[in-house]
Protein backbone atom coordinates (compact mmCIF):
# COMPACT_ATOMS: atom_id res chain seq x y z
CA UNK A 1 0.00 0.00 0.00
CA UNK A 2 1.43 3.63 -0.74
CA UNK A 3 2.32 5.97 1.65
CA UNK A 4 -0.38 7.90 0.39
CA UNK A 5 -3.19 5.69 0.78
CA UNK A 6 -1.94 4.73 4.31
CA UNK A 7 -2.52 8.13 5.77
CA UNK A 8 -5.26 8.55 4.18
CA UNK A 9 -6.46 4.75 6.36
CA UNK A 10 -4.73 6.31 8.90
CA UNK A 11 -6.74 9.70 9.11
CA UNK A 12 -10.01 8.03 8.44
CA UNK A 13 -9.49 6.06 12.25
CA UNK A 14 -9.21 10.27 14.28
CA UNK A 15 -12.55 9.75 14.75
CA UNK A 16 -12.49 6.18 15.87
CA UNK A 17 -9.74 6.79 18.25
CA UNK A 18 -11.44 9.74 19.88
CA UNK A 19 -14.85 7.69 20.05
CA UNK A 20 -12.62 4.89 21.72
CA UNK A 21 -11.63 8.03 24.74
CA UNK A 22 -15.38 8.23 25.04
CA UNK A 23 -15.65 11.84 23.81
CA UNK A 24 -18.74 13.41 23.29
CA UNK A 25 -18.32 16.11 20.39
CA UNK A 26 -21.48 18.25 21.29
CA UNK A 27 -21.21 18.78 24.89
CA UNK A 28 -18.95 21.28 26.45
CA UNK A 29 -18.32 19.19 29.45
CA UNK A 30 -17.01 16.40 28.11
CA UNK A 31 -13.30 15.38 27.69
CA UNK A 32 -12.93 17.33 24.04
CA UNK A 33 -12.43 20.31 26.71
CA UNK A 34 -10.03 18.17 29.15
CA UNK A 35 -6.70 17.37 27.88
CA UNK A 36 -6.34 15.25 31.21
CA UNK A 37 -8.70 12.78 29.31
CA UNK A 38 -6.92 13.03 25.97
CA UNK A 39 -3.65 13.65 25.46
CA UNK A 40 -3.56 13.96 22.02
CA UNK A 41 -4.64 17.46 22.22
CA UNK A 42 -3.03 17.76 25.57
CA UNK A 43 -0.80 21.10 24.97
CA UNK A 44 -3.67 22.69 22.02
CA UNK A 45 -5.25 24.31 25.21
CA UNK A 46 -2.15 25.62 26.93
CA UNK A 47 -2.49 28.81 25.30
CA UNK A 48 -6.51 29.11 25.74
CA UNK A 49 -7.60 28.19 28.94
CA UNK A 50 -8.45 31.31 30.79
CA UNK A 51 -6.07 32.02 33.76
CA UNK A 52 -8.39 33.50 35.92
CA UNK A 53 -12.01 31.76 36.08
CA UNK A 54 -14.84 34.18 36.10
CA UNK A 55 -16.51 35.47 38.75
CA UNK A 56 -19.64 38.12 39.81
CA UNK A 57 -17.41 40.95 40.96
CA UNK A 58 -18.51 44.04 39.19
CA UNK A 59 -15.16 45.87 39.81
CA UNK A 60 -13.13 42.61 38.63
CA UNK A 61 -15.89 42.47 35.11
CA UNK A 62 -15.27 46.41 34.45
CA UNK A 63 -11.53 45.23 33.75
CA UNK A 64 -11.68 41.59 32.15
CA UNK A 65 -14.03 38.74 31.91
CA UNK A 66 -13.07 35.06 30.58
CA UNK A 67 -14.75 34.76 27.35
CA UNK A 68 -13.95 31.43 25.47
CA UNK A 69 -10.37 31.05 24.73
CA UNK A 70 -8.88 33.08 28.13
CA UNK A 71 -9.30 36.61 29.48
CA UNK A 72 -10.14 39.78 27.16
CA UNK A 73 -9.26 43.51 28.64
CA UNK A 74 -11.90 45.83 28.15
CA UNK A 75 -10.94 49.27 27.57
CA UNK A 76 -13.34 52.41 27.69
CA UNK A 77 -11.68 53.65 23.87
CA UNK A 78 -13.27 52.82 20.68
CA UNK A 79 -10.03 51.52 19.38
CA UNK A 80 -9.63 49.61 15.61
CA UNK A 81 -6.97 47.41 14.90
CA UNK A 82 -5.37 49.20 12.36
CA UNK A 83 -4.95 47.11 8.40
CA UNK A 84 -1.51 47.10 8.79
CA UNK A 85 1.53 47.75 10.83
CA UNK A 86 3.36 50.81 9.41
CA UNK A 87 6.66 48.76 9.18
CA UNK A 88 7.11 45.75 6.84
CA UNK A 89 7.91 42.15 8.64
CA UNK A 90 11.44 42.26 8.51
CA UNK A 91 13.30 39.25 6.27
CA UNK A 92 15.66 36.96 7.65
CA UNK A 93 19.32 36.68 5.84
CA UNK A 94 22.40 35.28 5.71
CA UNK A 95 24.33 36.47 2.36
CA UNK A 96 24.04 39.98 0.73
CA UNK A 97 23.33 39.98 -2.61
CA UNK A 98 27.22 39.89 -3.50
CA UNK A 99 27.65 36.52 -1.57
CA UNK A 100 29.48 38.08 1.43
CA UNK A 101 28.41 36.81 5.35
CA UNK A 102 26.20 39.60 6.88
CA UNK A 103 28.12 40.67 10.54
CA UNK A 104 26.52 39.19 13.21
CA UNK A 105 23.91 36.75 11.20
CA UNK A 106 22.95 34.05 13.35
CA UNK A 107 22.86 30.66 10.84
CA UNK A 108 23.05 27.02 11.03
CA UNK A 109 26.54 26.08 10.10
CA UNK A 110 27.16 24.43 7.27
CA UNK A 111 29.47 22.11 6.52
CA UNK A 112 31.88 21.84 3.37
CA UNK A 113 30.23 18.12 1.49
CA UNK A 114 27.01 20.01 2.00
CA UNK A 115 27.16 23.42 0.63
CA UNK A 116 28.79 22.26 -2.63
CA UNK A 117 26.19 19.61 -2.75
CA UNK A 118 23.84 22.01 -2.51
CA UNK A 119 25.54 24.12 -5.69
CA UNK A 120 25.68 21.27 -7.53
CA UNK A 121 22.05 20.42 -6.93
CA UNK A 122 21.07 23.92 -7.74
CA UNK A 123 23.12 23.53 -11.21
CA UNK A 124 22.14 19.91 -11.99
CA UNK A 125 18.51 21.71 -11.20
CA UNK A 126 18.70 24.90 -13.26
CA UNK A 127 20.52 22.68 -16.28
CA UNK A 128 17.97 20.20 -16.50
CA UNK A 129 14.91 23.26 -16.19
CA UNK A 130 16.98 24.82 -19.25
CA UNK A 131 17.18 21.73 -21.02
CA UNK A 132 13.76 20.24 -20.51
CA UNK A 133 12.37 23.61 -21.45
CA UNK A 134 13.94 23.48 -24.84
CA UNK A 135 13.09 19.93 -25.53
CA UNK A 136 9.61 21.06 -25.08
CA UNK A 137 9.81 24.15 -27.71
CA UNK A 138 10.68 20.87 -30.07
CA UNK A 139 7.66 19.98 -29.73
CA UNK A 140 9.51 16.19 -27.96
CA UNK A 141 7.54 16.91 -24.56
CA UNK A 142 4.31 18.54 -23.76
CA UNK A 143 4.57 21.09 -21.10
CA UNK A 144 7.33 21.80 -18.54
CA UNK A 145 7.86 24.13 -15.58
CA UNK A 146 11.19 25.54 -14.64
CA UNK A 147 12.44 26.90 -11.31
CA UNK A 148 14.48 29.51 -12.79
CA UNK A 149 14.98 31.97 -9.61
CA UNK A 150 13.81 29.56 -7.14
CA UNK A 151 16.55 26.90 -7.11
CA UNK A 152 17.28 28.21 -3.21
CA UNK A 153 14.21 27.21 -1.90
CA UNK A 154 14.42 23.92 -3.85
CA UNK A 155 17.51 22.66 -2.61
CA UNK A 156 18.64 24.33 0.80
CA UNK A 157 14.93 23.27 1.79
CA UNK A 158 15.06 19.85 1.23
CA UNK A 159 18.45 19.80 2.87
CA UNK A 160 17.49 21.10 5.73
CA UNK A 161 14.61 18.15 6.24
CA UNK A 162 14.73 14.19 6.87
CA UNK A 163 14.13 11.53 4.42
CA UNK A 164 11.32 10.75 6.87
CA UNK A 165 9.45 14.02 6.35
CA UNK A 166 6.69 14.04 3.71
CA UNK A 167 6.89 16.26 1.40
CA UNK A 168 3.68 17.48 -0.52
CA UNK A 169 4.65 19.89 -3.70
CA UNK A 170 2.79 22.36 -5.54
CA UNK A 171 4.40 22.18 -9.43
CA UNK A 172 7.47 23.65 -8.85
CA UNK A 173 9.63 21.82 -6.56
CA UNK A 174 11.32 19.06 -8.70
CA UNK A 175 15.04 20.38 -7.45
CA UNK A 176 13.17 18.95 -3.72
CA UNK A 177 12.84 15.71 -5.00
CA UNK A 178 16.57 16.03 -6.78
CA UNK A 179 18.22 16.20 -3.08
CA UNK A 180 16.37 13.33 -2.16
CA UNK A 181 17.84 11.32 -4.96
CA UNK A 182 15.18 11.19 -7.90
CA UNK A 183 17.62 10.32 -10.88
CA UNK A 184 17.71 12.58 -14.33
CA UNK A 185 16.73 9.23 -16.10
CA UNK A 186 13.73 9.15 -13.63
CA UNK A 187 12.99 12.94 -14.28
CA UNK A 188 13.22 12.03 -18.14
CA UNK A 189 11.12 9.39 -18.09
CA UNK A 190 8.41 11.28 -16.52
CA UNK A 191 8.46 13.56 -18.54
CA UNK A 192 7.97 11.85 -21.91
CA UNK A 193 5.53 9.12 -20.37
CA UNK A 194 7.63 5.97 -20.74
CA UNK A 195 7.03 2.72 -19.48
CA UNK A 196 9.12 3.36 -16.23
CA UNK A 197 7.77 6.46 -15.28
CA UNK A 198 5.88 5.61 -11.88
CA UNK A 199 2.72 7.62 -12.54
CA UNK A 200 2.54 4.99 -15.76
CA UNK A 201 2.16 8.29 -18.14
CA UNK A 202 -1.13 9.25 -16.76
CA UNK A 203 0.22 12.67 -15.57
CA UNK A 204 1.28 15.90 -17.19
CA UNK A 205 4.78 16.26 -17.46
CA UNK A 206 6.62 17.97 -14.71
CA UNK A 207 4.21 16.09 -12.52
CA UNK A 208 6.15 13.71 -10.64
CA UNK A 209 5.90 11.31 -7.36
CA UNK A 210 7.57 9.16 -5.76
CA UNK A 211 6.57 6.95 -2.98
CA UNK A 212 9.86 5.64 -2.10
CA UNK A 213 11.29 9.76 -1.59
CA UNK A 214 8.69 10.34 0.72
CA UNK A 215 7.25 12.87 -2.67
CA UNK A 216 3.79 12.40 -3.46
CA UNK A 217 2.59 13.47 -6.64
CA UNK A 218 2.15 16.54 -8.41
CA UNK A 219 -1.01 17.65 -8.76
CA UNK A 220 -1.96 20.85 -11.05
CA UNK A 221 -5.07 22.30 -8.93
CA UNK A 222 -3.98 25.02 -6.88
CA UNK A 223 -3.22 24.70 -3.14
CA UNK A 224 -5.38 21.28 -2.71
CA UNK A 225 -1.89 19.84 -1.47
CA UNK A 226 -1.87 21.84 1.38
CA UNK A 227 -4.80 20.46 4.11
CA UNK A 228 -3.37 17.41 2.67
CA UNK A 229 -0.36 18.02 4.35
CA UNK A 230 -1.76 18.53 7.58
CA UNK A 231 -3.82 15.70 7.66
CA UNK A 232 -0.67 14.16 6.81
CA UNK A 233 1.11 16.04 9.89
CA UNK A 234 -2.04 14.71 12.39
CA UNK A 235 -0.98 11.05 11.30
CA UNK A 236 2.61 11.69 11.71
CA UNK A 237 1.51 13.17 15.57
CA UNK A 238 -1.00 10.50 16.25
CA UNK A 239 2.05 7.89 15.28
CA UNK A 240 4.27 9.83 17.29
CA UNK A 241 6.80 9.46 14.26
CA UNK A 242 9.90 12.03 14.54
CA UNK A 243 9.09 13.49 11.18
CA UNK A 244 6.78 16.01 10.08
CA UNK A 245 4.93 16.98 6.63
CA UNK A 246 6.19 19.80 4.95
CA UNK A 247 4.11 22.00 2.03
CA UNK A 248 5.42 24.04 -0.93
CA UNK A 249 2.87 26.40 -2.44
CA UNK A 250 3.07 29.85 -4.06
CA UNK A 251 1.04 33.67 -3.11
CA UNK A 252 -1.38 32.07 -5.68
CA UNK A 253 -1.94 29.17 -3.14
CA UNK A 254 -2.29 31.75 -0.23
CA UNK A 255 -5.66 33.40 -2.12
CA UNK A 256 -7.42 30.15 -2.49
CA UNK A 257 -9.55 28.95 0.41
CA UNK A 258 -7.59 25.76 0.60
CA UNK A 259 -4.68 27.62 2.33
CA UNK A 260 -6.84 29.28 5.53
CA UNK A 261 -8.64 26.08 5.99
CA UNK A 262 -4.83 24.23 6.45
CA UNK A 263 -3.68 26.41 8.43
CA UNK A 264 -6.42 26.70 11.11
CA UNK A 265 -6.45 22.63 10.89
CA UNK A 266 -2.98 23.15 11.58
CA UNK A 267 -3.02 25.30 14.33
CA UNK A 268 -6.17 24.16 16.36
CA UNK A 269 -5.09 20.75 15.97
CA UNK A 270 -1.55 21.66 16.72
CA UNK A 271 0.13 19.27 13.35
CA UNK A 272 3.61 18.96 12.74
CA UNK A 273 3.57 20.93 9.35
CA UNK A 274 6.07 23.45 7.35
CA UNK A 275 4.19 25.60 5.25
CA UNK A 276 6.74 27.14 2.67
CA UNK A 277 5.05 29.68 0.32
CA UNK A 278 7.39 31.09 -2.42
CA UNK A 279 6.32 35.02 -2.87
CA UNK A 280 7.84 35.37 -6.16
CA UNK A 281 5.18 38.23 -7.13
CA UNK A 282 2.97 36.58 -9.41
CA UNK A 283 0.58 34.17 -9.69
CA UNK A 284 0.91 33.61 -13.44
CA UNK A 285 -0.02 36.72 -14.73
CA UNK A 286 -1.75 38.19 -11.43
CA UNK A 287 0.41 40.71 -9.63
CA UNK A 288 0.73 40.34 -5.57
CA UNK A 289 -1.02 43.50 -5.42
CA UNK A 290 -4.43 42.38 -7.26
CA UNK A 291 -4.10 39.21 -4.87
CA UNK A 292 -4.12 40.99 -1.27
CA UNK A 293 -3.95 44.04 0.94
CA UNK A 294 -1.62 42.16 3.51
CA UNK A 295 1.91 42.31 3.78
CA UNK A 296 2.56 39.62 2.25
CA UNK A 297 1.94 35.64 3.44
CA UNK A 298 3.92 36.22 6.63
CA UNK A 299 1.26 38.20 8.74
CA UNK A 300 -1.77 34.94 7.78
CA UNK A 301 0.23 32.69 9.88
CA UNK A 302 0.20 35.22 13.34
CA UNK A 303 -3.73 35.43 12.12
CA UNK A 304 -4.21 32.15 12.83
CA UNK A 305 -2.13 31.07 15.53
CA UNK A 306 0.89 30.02 13.60
CA UNK A 307 4.72 30.72 14.29
CA UNK A 308 6.10 32.15 11.37
CA UNK A 309 9.06 33.64 9.90
CA UNK A 310 9.88 35.84 6.33
CA UNK A 311 13.18 34.57 4.80
CA UNK A 312 14.95 36.14 1.70
CA UNK A 313 14.48 33.06 -1.05
CA UNK A 314 17.36 34.06 -3.05
CA UNK A 315 19.71 33.00 0.03
CA UNK A 316 20.59 29.22 0.34
CA UNK A 317 21.60 29.67 3.74
CA UNK A 318 19.00 31.37 5.30
CA UNK A 319 16.33 28.94 3.78
CA UNK A 320 18.47 25.89 5.12
CA UNK A 321 19.03 27.66 8.49
CA UNK A 322 15.20 28.85 8.53
CA UNK A 323 13.85 25.54 7.74
CA UNK A 324 16.28 23.19 9.79
CA UNK A 325 14.89 25.41 12.60
CA UNK A 326 11.28 25.30 12.07
CA UNK A 327 11.14 21.48 11.40
CA UNK A 328 13.21 21.50 14.87
CA UNK A 329 10.48 23.34 16.53
CA UNK A 330 7.13 21.29 14.28
CA UNK A 331 8.04 17.80 15.30
CA UNK A 332 9.48 18.48 19.12
CA UNK A 333 6.74 20.78 20.11
CA UNK A 334 4.29 19.66 17.61
CA UNK A 335 3.07 22.83 16.02
CA UNK A 336 2.84 24.48 12.34
CA UNK A 337 5.35 26.40 11.17
CA UNK A 338 4.71 28.82 8.55
CA UNK A 339 8.05 30.28 6.17
CA UNK A 340 7.11 33.25 3.67
CA UNK A 341 10.07 33.10 1.57
CA UNK A 342 10.18 36.27 -0.53
CA UNK A 343 12.19 35.69 -4.43
CA UNK A 344 11.11 35.99 -8.20
CA UNK A 345 9.93 33.56 -10.48
CA UNK A 346 12.46 34.43 -13.64
CA UNK A 347 11.11 32.24 -15.88
CA UNK A 348 7.50 31.84 -17.41
CA UNK A 349 4.85 30.47 -15.47
CA UNK A 350 4.99 27.23 -17.68
CA UNK A 351 5.44 26.72 -21.66
CA UNK A 352 2.16 27.88 -21.75
CA UNK A 353 2.58 31.16 -20.68
CA UNK A 354 4.49 34.30 -22.12
CA UNK A 355 5.44 36.65 -19.34
CA UNK A 356 6.51 39.38 -20.76
CA UNK A 357 2.94 40.16 -21.96
CA UNK A 358 2.03 41.66 -17.74
CA UNK A 359 5.91 42.47 -17.03
CA UNK A 360 8.53 44.41 -18.44
CA UNK A 361 11.31 42.60 -19.78
CA UNK A 362 14.06 44.45 -18.42
CA UNK A 363 12.28 43.73 -14.35
CA UNK A 364 12.84 40.61 -15.29
CA UNK A 365 16.90 40.54 -16.20
CA UNK A 366 17.35 42.79 -13.41
CA UNK A 367 16.67 39.80 -11.63
CA UNK A 368 17.86 37.17 -13.73
CA UNK A 369 21.56 39.12 -13.19
CA UNK A 370 21.53 40.76 -9.71
CA UNK A 371 19.46 38.49 -7.77
CA UNK A 372 20.76 35.29 -9.50
CA UNK A 373 20.25 33.05 -6.02
CA UNK A 374 23.14 30.13 -8.00
CA UNK A 375 25.38 32.92 -8.41
CA UNK A 376 25.22 34.22 -4.84
CA UNK A 377 25.99 30.54 -3.18
CA UNK A 378 28.80 30.31 -5.68
CA UNK A 379 30.31 33.51 -4.19
CA UNK A 380 30.26 32.27 -1.26
CA UNK A 381 32.04 28.71 -1.61
CA UNK A 382 34.17 30.27 -3.37
CA UNK A 383 35.52 32.54 -0.66
CA UNK A 384 35.69 29.46 1.25
CA UNK A 385 37.91 27.87 -1.27
CA UNK A 386 35.51 25.01 -1.54
CA UNK A 387 34.99 25.87 -5.61
CA UNK A 388 36.67 26.98 -8.77
CA UNK A 389 36.04 27.98 -12.38
CA UNK A 390 37.41 24.65 -13.06
CA UNK A 391 35.20 22.52 -11.14
CA UNK A 392 32.66 25.14 -12.40
CA UNK A 393 33.32 23.80 -15.87
CA UNK A 394 33.60 20.19 -15.30
CA UNK A 395 30.11 20.24 -13.64
CA UNK A 396 28.35 22.07 -16.45
CA UNK A 397 29.74 20.23 -19.03
CA UNK A 398 29.26 16.34 -17.53
CA UNK A 399 25.30 17.59 -17.04
CA UNK A 400 24.33 18.68 -19.98
CA UNK A 401 25.81 15.88 -22.01
CA UNK A 402 23.93 13.60 -19.18
CA UNK A 403 20.82 15.15 -19.37
CA UNK A 404 20.91 15.19 -23.71
CA UNK A 405 21.62 11.09 -23.13
CA UNK A 406 18.48 10.16 -20.88
CA UNK A 407 16.58 12.37 -23.14
CA UNK A 408 17.51 9.99 -26.16
CA UNK A 409 16.90 7.38 -23.79
CA UNK A 410 13.41 8.44 -22.32
CA UNK A 411 11.71 9.22 -26.11
CA UNK A 412 13.33 5.55 -27.08
CA UNK A 413 11.73 4.00 -24.30
CA UNK A 414 8.01 2.34 -25.45
CA UNK A 415 5.08 3.77 -23.72
CA UNK A 416 2.97 1.94 -21.20
CA UNK A 417 0.18 -0.23 -22.39
CA UNK A 418 -3.03 1.10 -22.59
CA UNK A 419 -4.54 -1.47 -20.11
CA UNK A 420 -2.61 0.87 -17.27
CA UNK A 421 -5.10 3.76 -18.38
CA UNK A 422 -7.74 1.58 -16.37
CA UNK A 423 -5.93 0.04 -13.73
CA UNK A 424 -5.51 1.03 -10.06
CA UNK A 425 -8.63 2.29 -8.86
CA UNK A 426 -10.99 -0.96 -8.93
CA UNK A 427 -9.55 -3.76 -7.95
CA UNK A 428 -12.04 -5.74 -10.17
CA UNK A 429 -13.44 -2.89 -12.90
CA UNK A 430 -16.69 -2.28 -13.82
CA UNK A 431 -18.51 -2.89 -17.37
CA UNK A 432 -18.48 0.27 -18.16
CA UNK A 433 -15.21 0.78 -17.65
CA UNK A 434 -14.22 -2.37 -19.62
CA UNK A 435 -16.45 -0.89 -22.48
CA UNK A 436 -14.40 2.15 -22.65
CA UNK A 437 -11.42 0.25 -23.07
CA UNK A 438 -12.48 -1.91 -25.98
CA UNK A 439 -13.63 1.41 -27.47
CA UNK A 440 -10.07 2.85 -26.85
CA UNK A 441 -8.26 -0.09 -28.47
CA UNK A 442 -10.44 -0.33 -31.52
CA UNK A 443 -10.10 3.43 -31.67
CA UNK A 444 -6.27 3.01 -31.79
CA UNK A 445 -6.32 0.17 -34.49
CA UNK A 446 -8.49 2.77 -36.67
CA UNK A 447 -6.29 5.68 -36.41
CA UNK A 448 -3.00 4.38 -36.11
CA UNK A 449 -1.38 7.07 -37.46
CA UNK A 450 -3.04 9.51 -34.54
CA UNK A 451 -1.36 7.45 -31.46
CA UNK A 452 2.28 6.76 -30.89
CA UNK A 453 4.12 3.79 -32.42
CA UNK A 454 5.78 2.41 -29.64
CA UNK A 455 2.12 2.10 -27.33
CA UNK A 456 1.88 -1.54 -26.22
CA UNK A 457 -1.94 -2.75 -26.90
Amino acid sequence: MSLAFDMMRKSSTILTHLKSKKINFFSPSTALLSPQRNPILTNRFNSTTAHIPFTSNPIHDQHVIDFPGGNVKFIPEMRFIPESSQDRIPCYRVLDHNGEQIFGTDFVQVSEDVAVKMYSNMVTLQTMDNIFYEAQRQGRISFYVTTVGEEAINIASAAALSMDDVIFPQYREQGALLWRGFTLQEFANQCFSNKFDNGKGRQMPAHYGSNKLNYMTVASTVATQIPHAVGAAYSLKMDKKDACAVTYFGDGGSSEGDFHAGLNFAAVMEAPVIFICRNNGWAISTPTSDQFRSDGIVVKGQAYGVRSIRVDGNDALAIYSAVQAARQMAVSEERPILIEALTYRVGHHSTSDDSTKYRPANEIEWWRLARDPVARLRKWIERNGWWNDMAESELRNNLRHQLLRTIQVAESVEKPPLADMFSDVYDVPPSNLCEQMKWLKETVKKHPREYPTNISM
